[in-house]
């Protein structure tokens, strides 16, 4: 009897009678315009080596001074994410030498960080799961080696270090995650939850967002972890997600062969599409840290979490409650309209100029988000403003103008506003100068089918006796009366109630 089998050639029984342990770390570039320690600018993009400082380069006798707005921004990604916010933490130095880092050491956090024991729900299949948060610590971001782009690229690497000295928080999962999966599940929940908050753009293009994954495997029923690597350089979700397949697969390859897995740091090879062994993984006194003696330990009022707690924004799990319970719309619309702060906070201004809440809910998740789509942007930089669409909404509603031509009407705006045209404008007389407005009113209508009814009584009688074809006369007839400036929906309204 065959086995089906997998891509990596091992047979999905063999598969299945294993267990992935996977647990993330997060490195989240926090939110500042000055870098953690000095006031060097944390701005992206400019010139290599120019955002620098006798700090953040690590010249002797220059000394460190925290940055409290990057405090502030890591105890509020702490309690969005449920952590407990110690009231003393320090910081201590990393050792290690690498290039890109000038000290000889990172400043970050180790047997006192920041805050422990806080927990992220993700979603799956009909449930939701919760993942344990480990500890979420502060550090200072090492500079970034350029092996690309120049003409002697082929012998020599670069090193930009405008990046050295950004502020980050780091945040470690419990092993908590069973497949690569749910591993998405919570990366994604994650990203979403901290831009929500305000803490980070979280920009994986730009290095604002970056994971490691460790991940071991064991046969399922076992209770021990077997022996974990660490899976690094996975910037986007889609790598995560086809680095930890593939190590899963490679893992269990190893000890289906009495192989034995080594602890080790591995890379993933985005061409090759497959981890490779980077160097043997290292233990935490490898890195002999040590309390950094140039900065205080850190002290968290009690008063200063209050604070930070009052002036956070609604979550994204209470926000959904709240569309679901306020505006009686679905699960589903309720969960796409809040993926972003953006899109939820347009939803809800739209609702407050007027329009009915299950309609502005299916506009947006069809005309708008297909137009931003379409023109490659994001609600927070292209908005029709919500008074005008909410008026759009209401002229379809009330038959003065019709679905299609609501359609087109949204089209017009949407380009006037993305061209920068949008200041001032006014969706009625719009839609009068273009021709879209309905010229009669329902009562005309009404009045005219009325008409058009007392003269067809055989007609009449044929519909209600059962035949429907009969109706497109009736349409046609209103439709010509009206010399075709009647709304053809309403129209169709107004026969059915009267030859009802």
């Amino acid at each position: 009897m065959s086995k089906t089998t997998q891509k990596g050639g091992i047979a999905s029984e063999v598969l299945a009678s294993y267990e992935p342990v996977i647990g993330l770390e997060v490195h989240l570039q926090l939110k500042t315009a000055s870098k953690i320690f000095c006031s060097c600018s944390t701005r992206f993009g400019d010139a290599p080596n120019t955002n620098t400082c006798p700090v953040c380069l690590g010249l002797p006798g220059a000394l460190p001074v925290l940055n409290r707005g990057a405090l502030g921004l890591a105890i509020r990604a702490a309690l969005a994410l449920h952590c407990t916010v110690q009231e003393r933490s320090r910081f201590a130095r990393k050792n290690y030498f690498y290039p890109d880092l000038p000290k000889g050491y990172q400043i970050s956090m180790y047997e006192m960080p920041l805050a422990t024991g806080g927990w992220l729900e993700i979603p799956l299949e009909g449930a939701t799961k919760r993942i344990g948060i480990t500890r979420l610590h502060l550090e200072d971001d090492a500079a970034k080696n350029l092996h690309e782009g120049f003409a002697d690229s082929d012998r020599n690497s670069y090193i930009d270090f405008n990046r050295c000295g950004v502020p980050l928080v780091e945040i470690v999962s419990e092993p908590d995650i069973r497949s690569p999966e749910e591993a998405y599940a919570y990366l994604t929940t994650l990203k979403q939850v901290l831009e929500y908050t305000d803490v980070s753009d979280c920009n994986m293009e730009e290095g604002s967002l970056r994971c490691d994954a460790n991940v071991s495997v064991r046969r399922r029923g076992e209770e021990q972890f077997g022996t974990k690597a660490e899976v690094k350089n996975l910037n986007s979700f889609r790598y995560l997600q086809h680095a930890l397949e593939f190590e899963i697969e490679r893992q269990i390859g190893v000890l289906e062969s009495s192989g034995r897995i080594e602890q080790e740091t591995r890379l993933w090879n985005v061409a090759a599409g497959r981890t490779e062994s980077m160097r043997s993984k290292e233990f935490a006194h490898d890195y002999r840290y040590f309390p950094e003696p140039d900065l205080l330990p850190v002290h968290v009022s009690e008063n200063l979490k209050a604070g930070i707690l009052k002036s956070m924004t609604e979550l994204p799990d209470a926000k959904r409650a709240r569309f679901l319970r306020d505006f009686q719309i679905t699960p589903y619309d309720a969960g796409v309209l809040t993926a972003t702060r953006a899109l939820a906070d347009y939803f809800e201004a739209v609702v407050r100029a007027g329009a009915p809440p299950k309609i502005a809910a299916n506009w947006i998740q069809t005309e708008l988000l297909r137009h931003l789509k379409e023109a490659g942007k994001d609600i927070s930089e292209v908005q029709v403003p919500p008074p005008e669409l909410a008026k759009l909404l209401a002229m379809v509603n009330s038959g003065e103008i019709t679905a299609a031509g609501g359609k087109k009407l949204f089209d017009k705006v949407f380009q006037m506003v993305l061209v920068g045209l949008g200041l001032g404008l006014d969706i009625i007389t719009l839609a009068a100068s273009t021709g879209l407005l309905q010229k009669l009113s329902a009562d005309e209508i009404e009045r005219m089918a009325s008409e058009i009814i007392k003269k067809n009584p055989d007609n009449v009688a044929k519909y209600k006796s059962g035949n429907e074809g009969v109706f497109k006369f009736f349409v046609g007839q209103v439709m010509r009366a009206s010399r075709g400036q009647a709304n053809p929906q309403l129209v169709n309204d107004i026969l059915k109630r009267l030859l009802s």
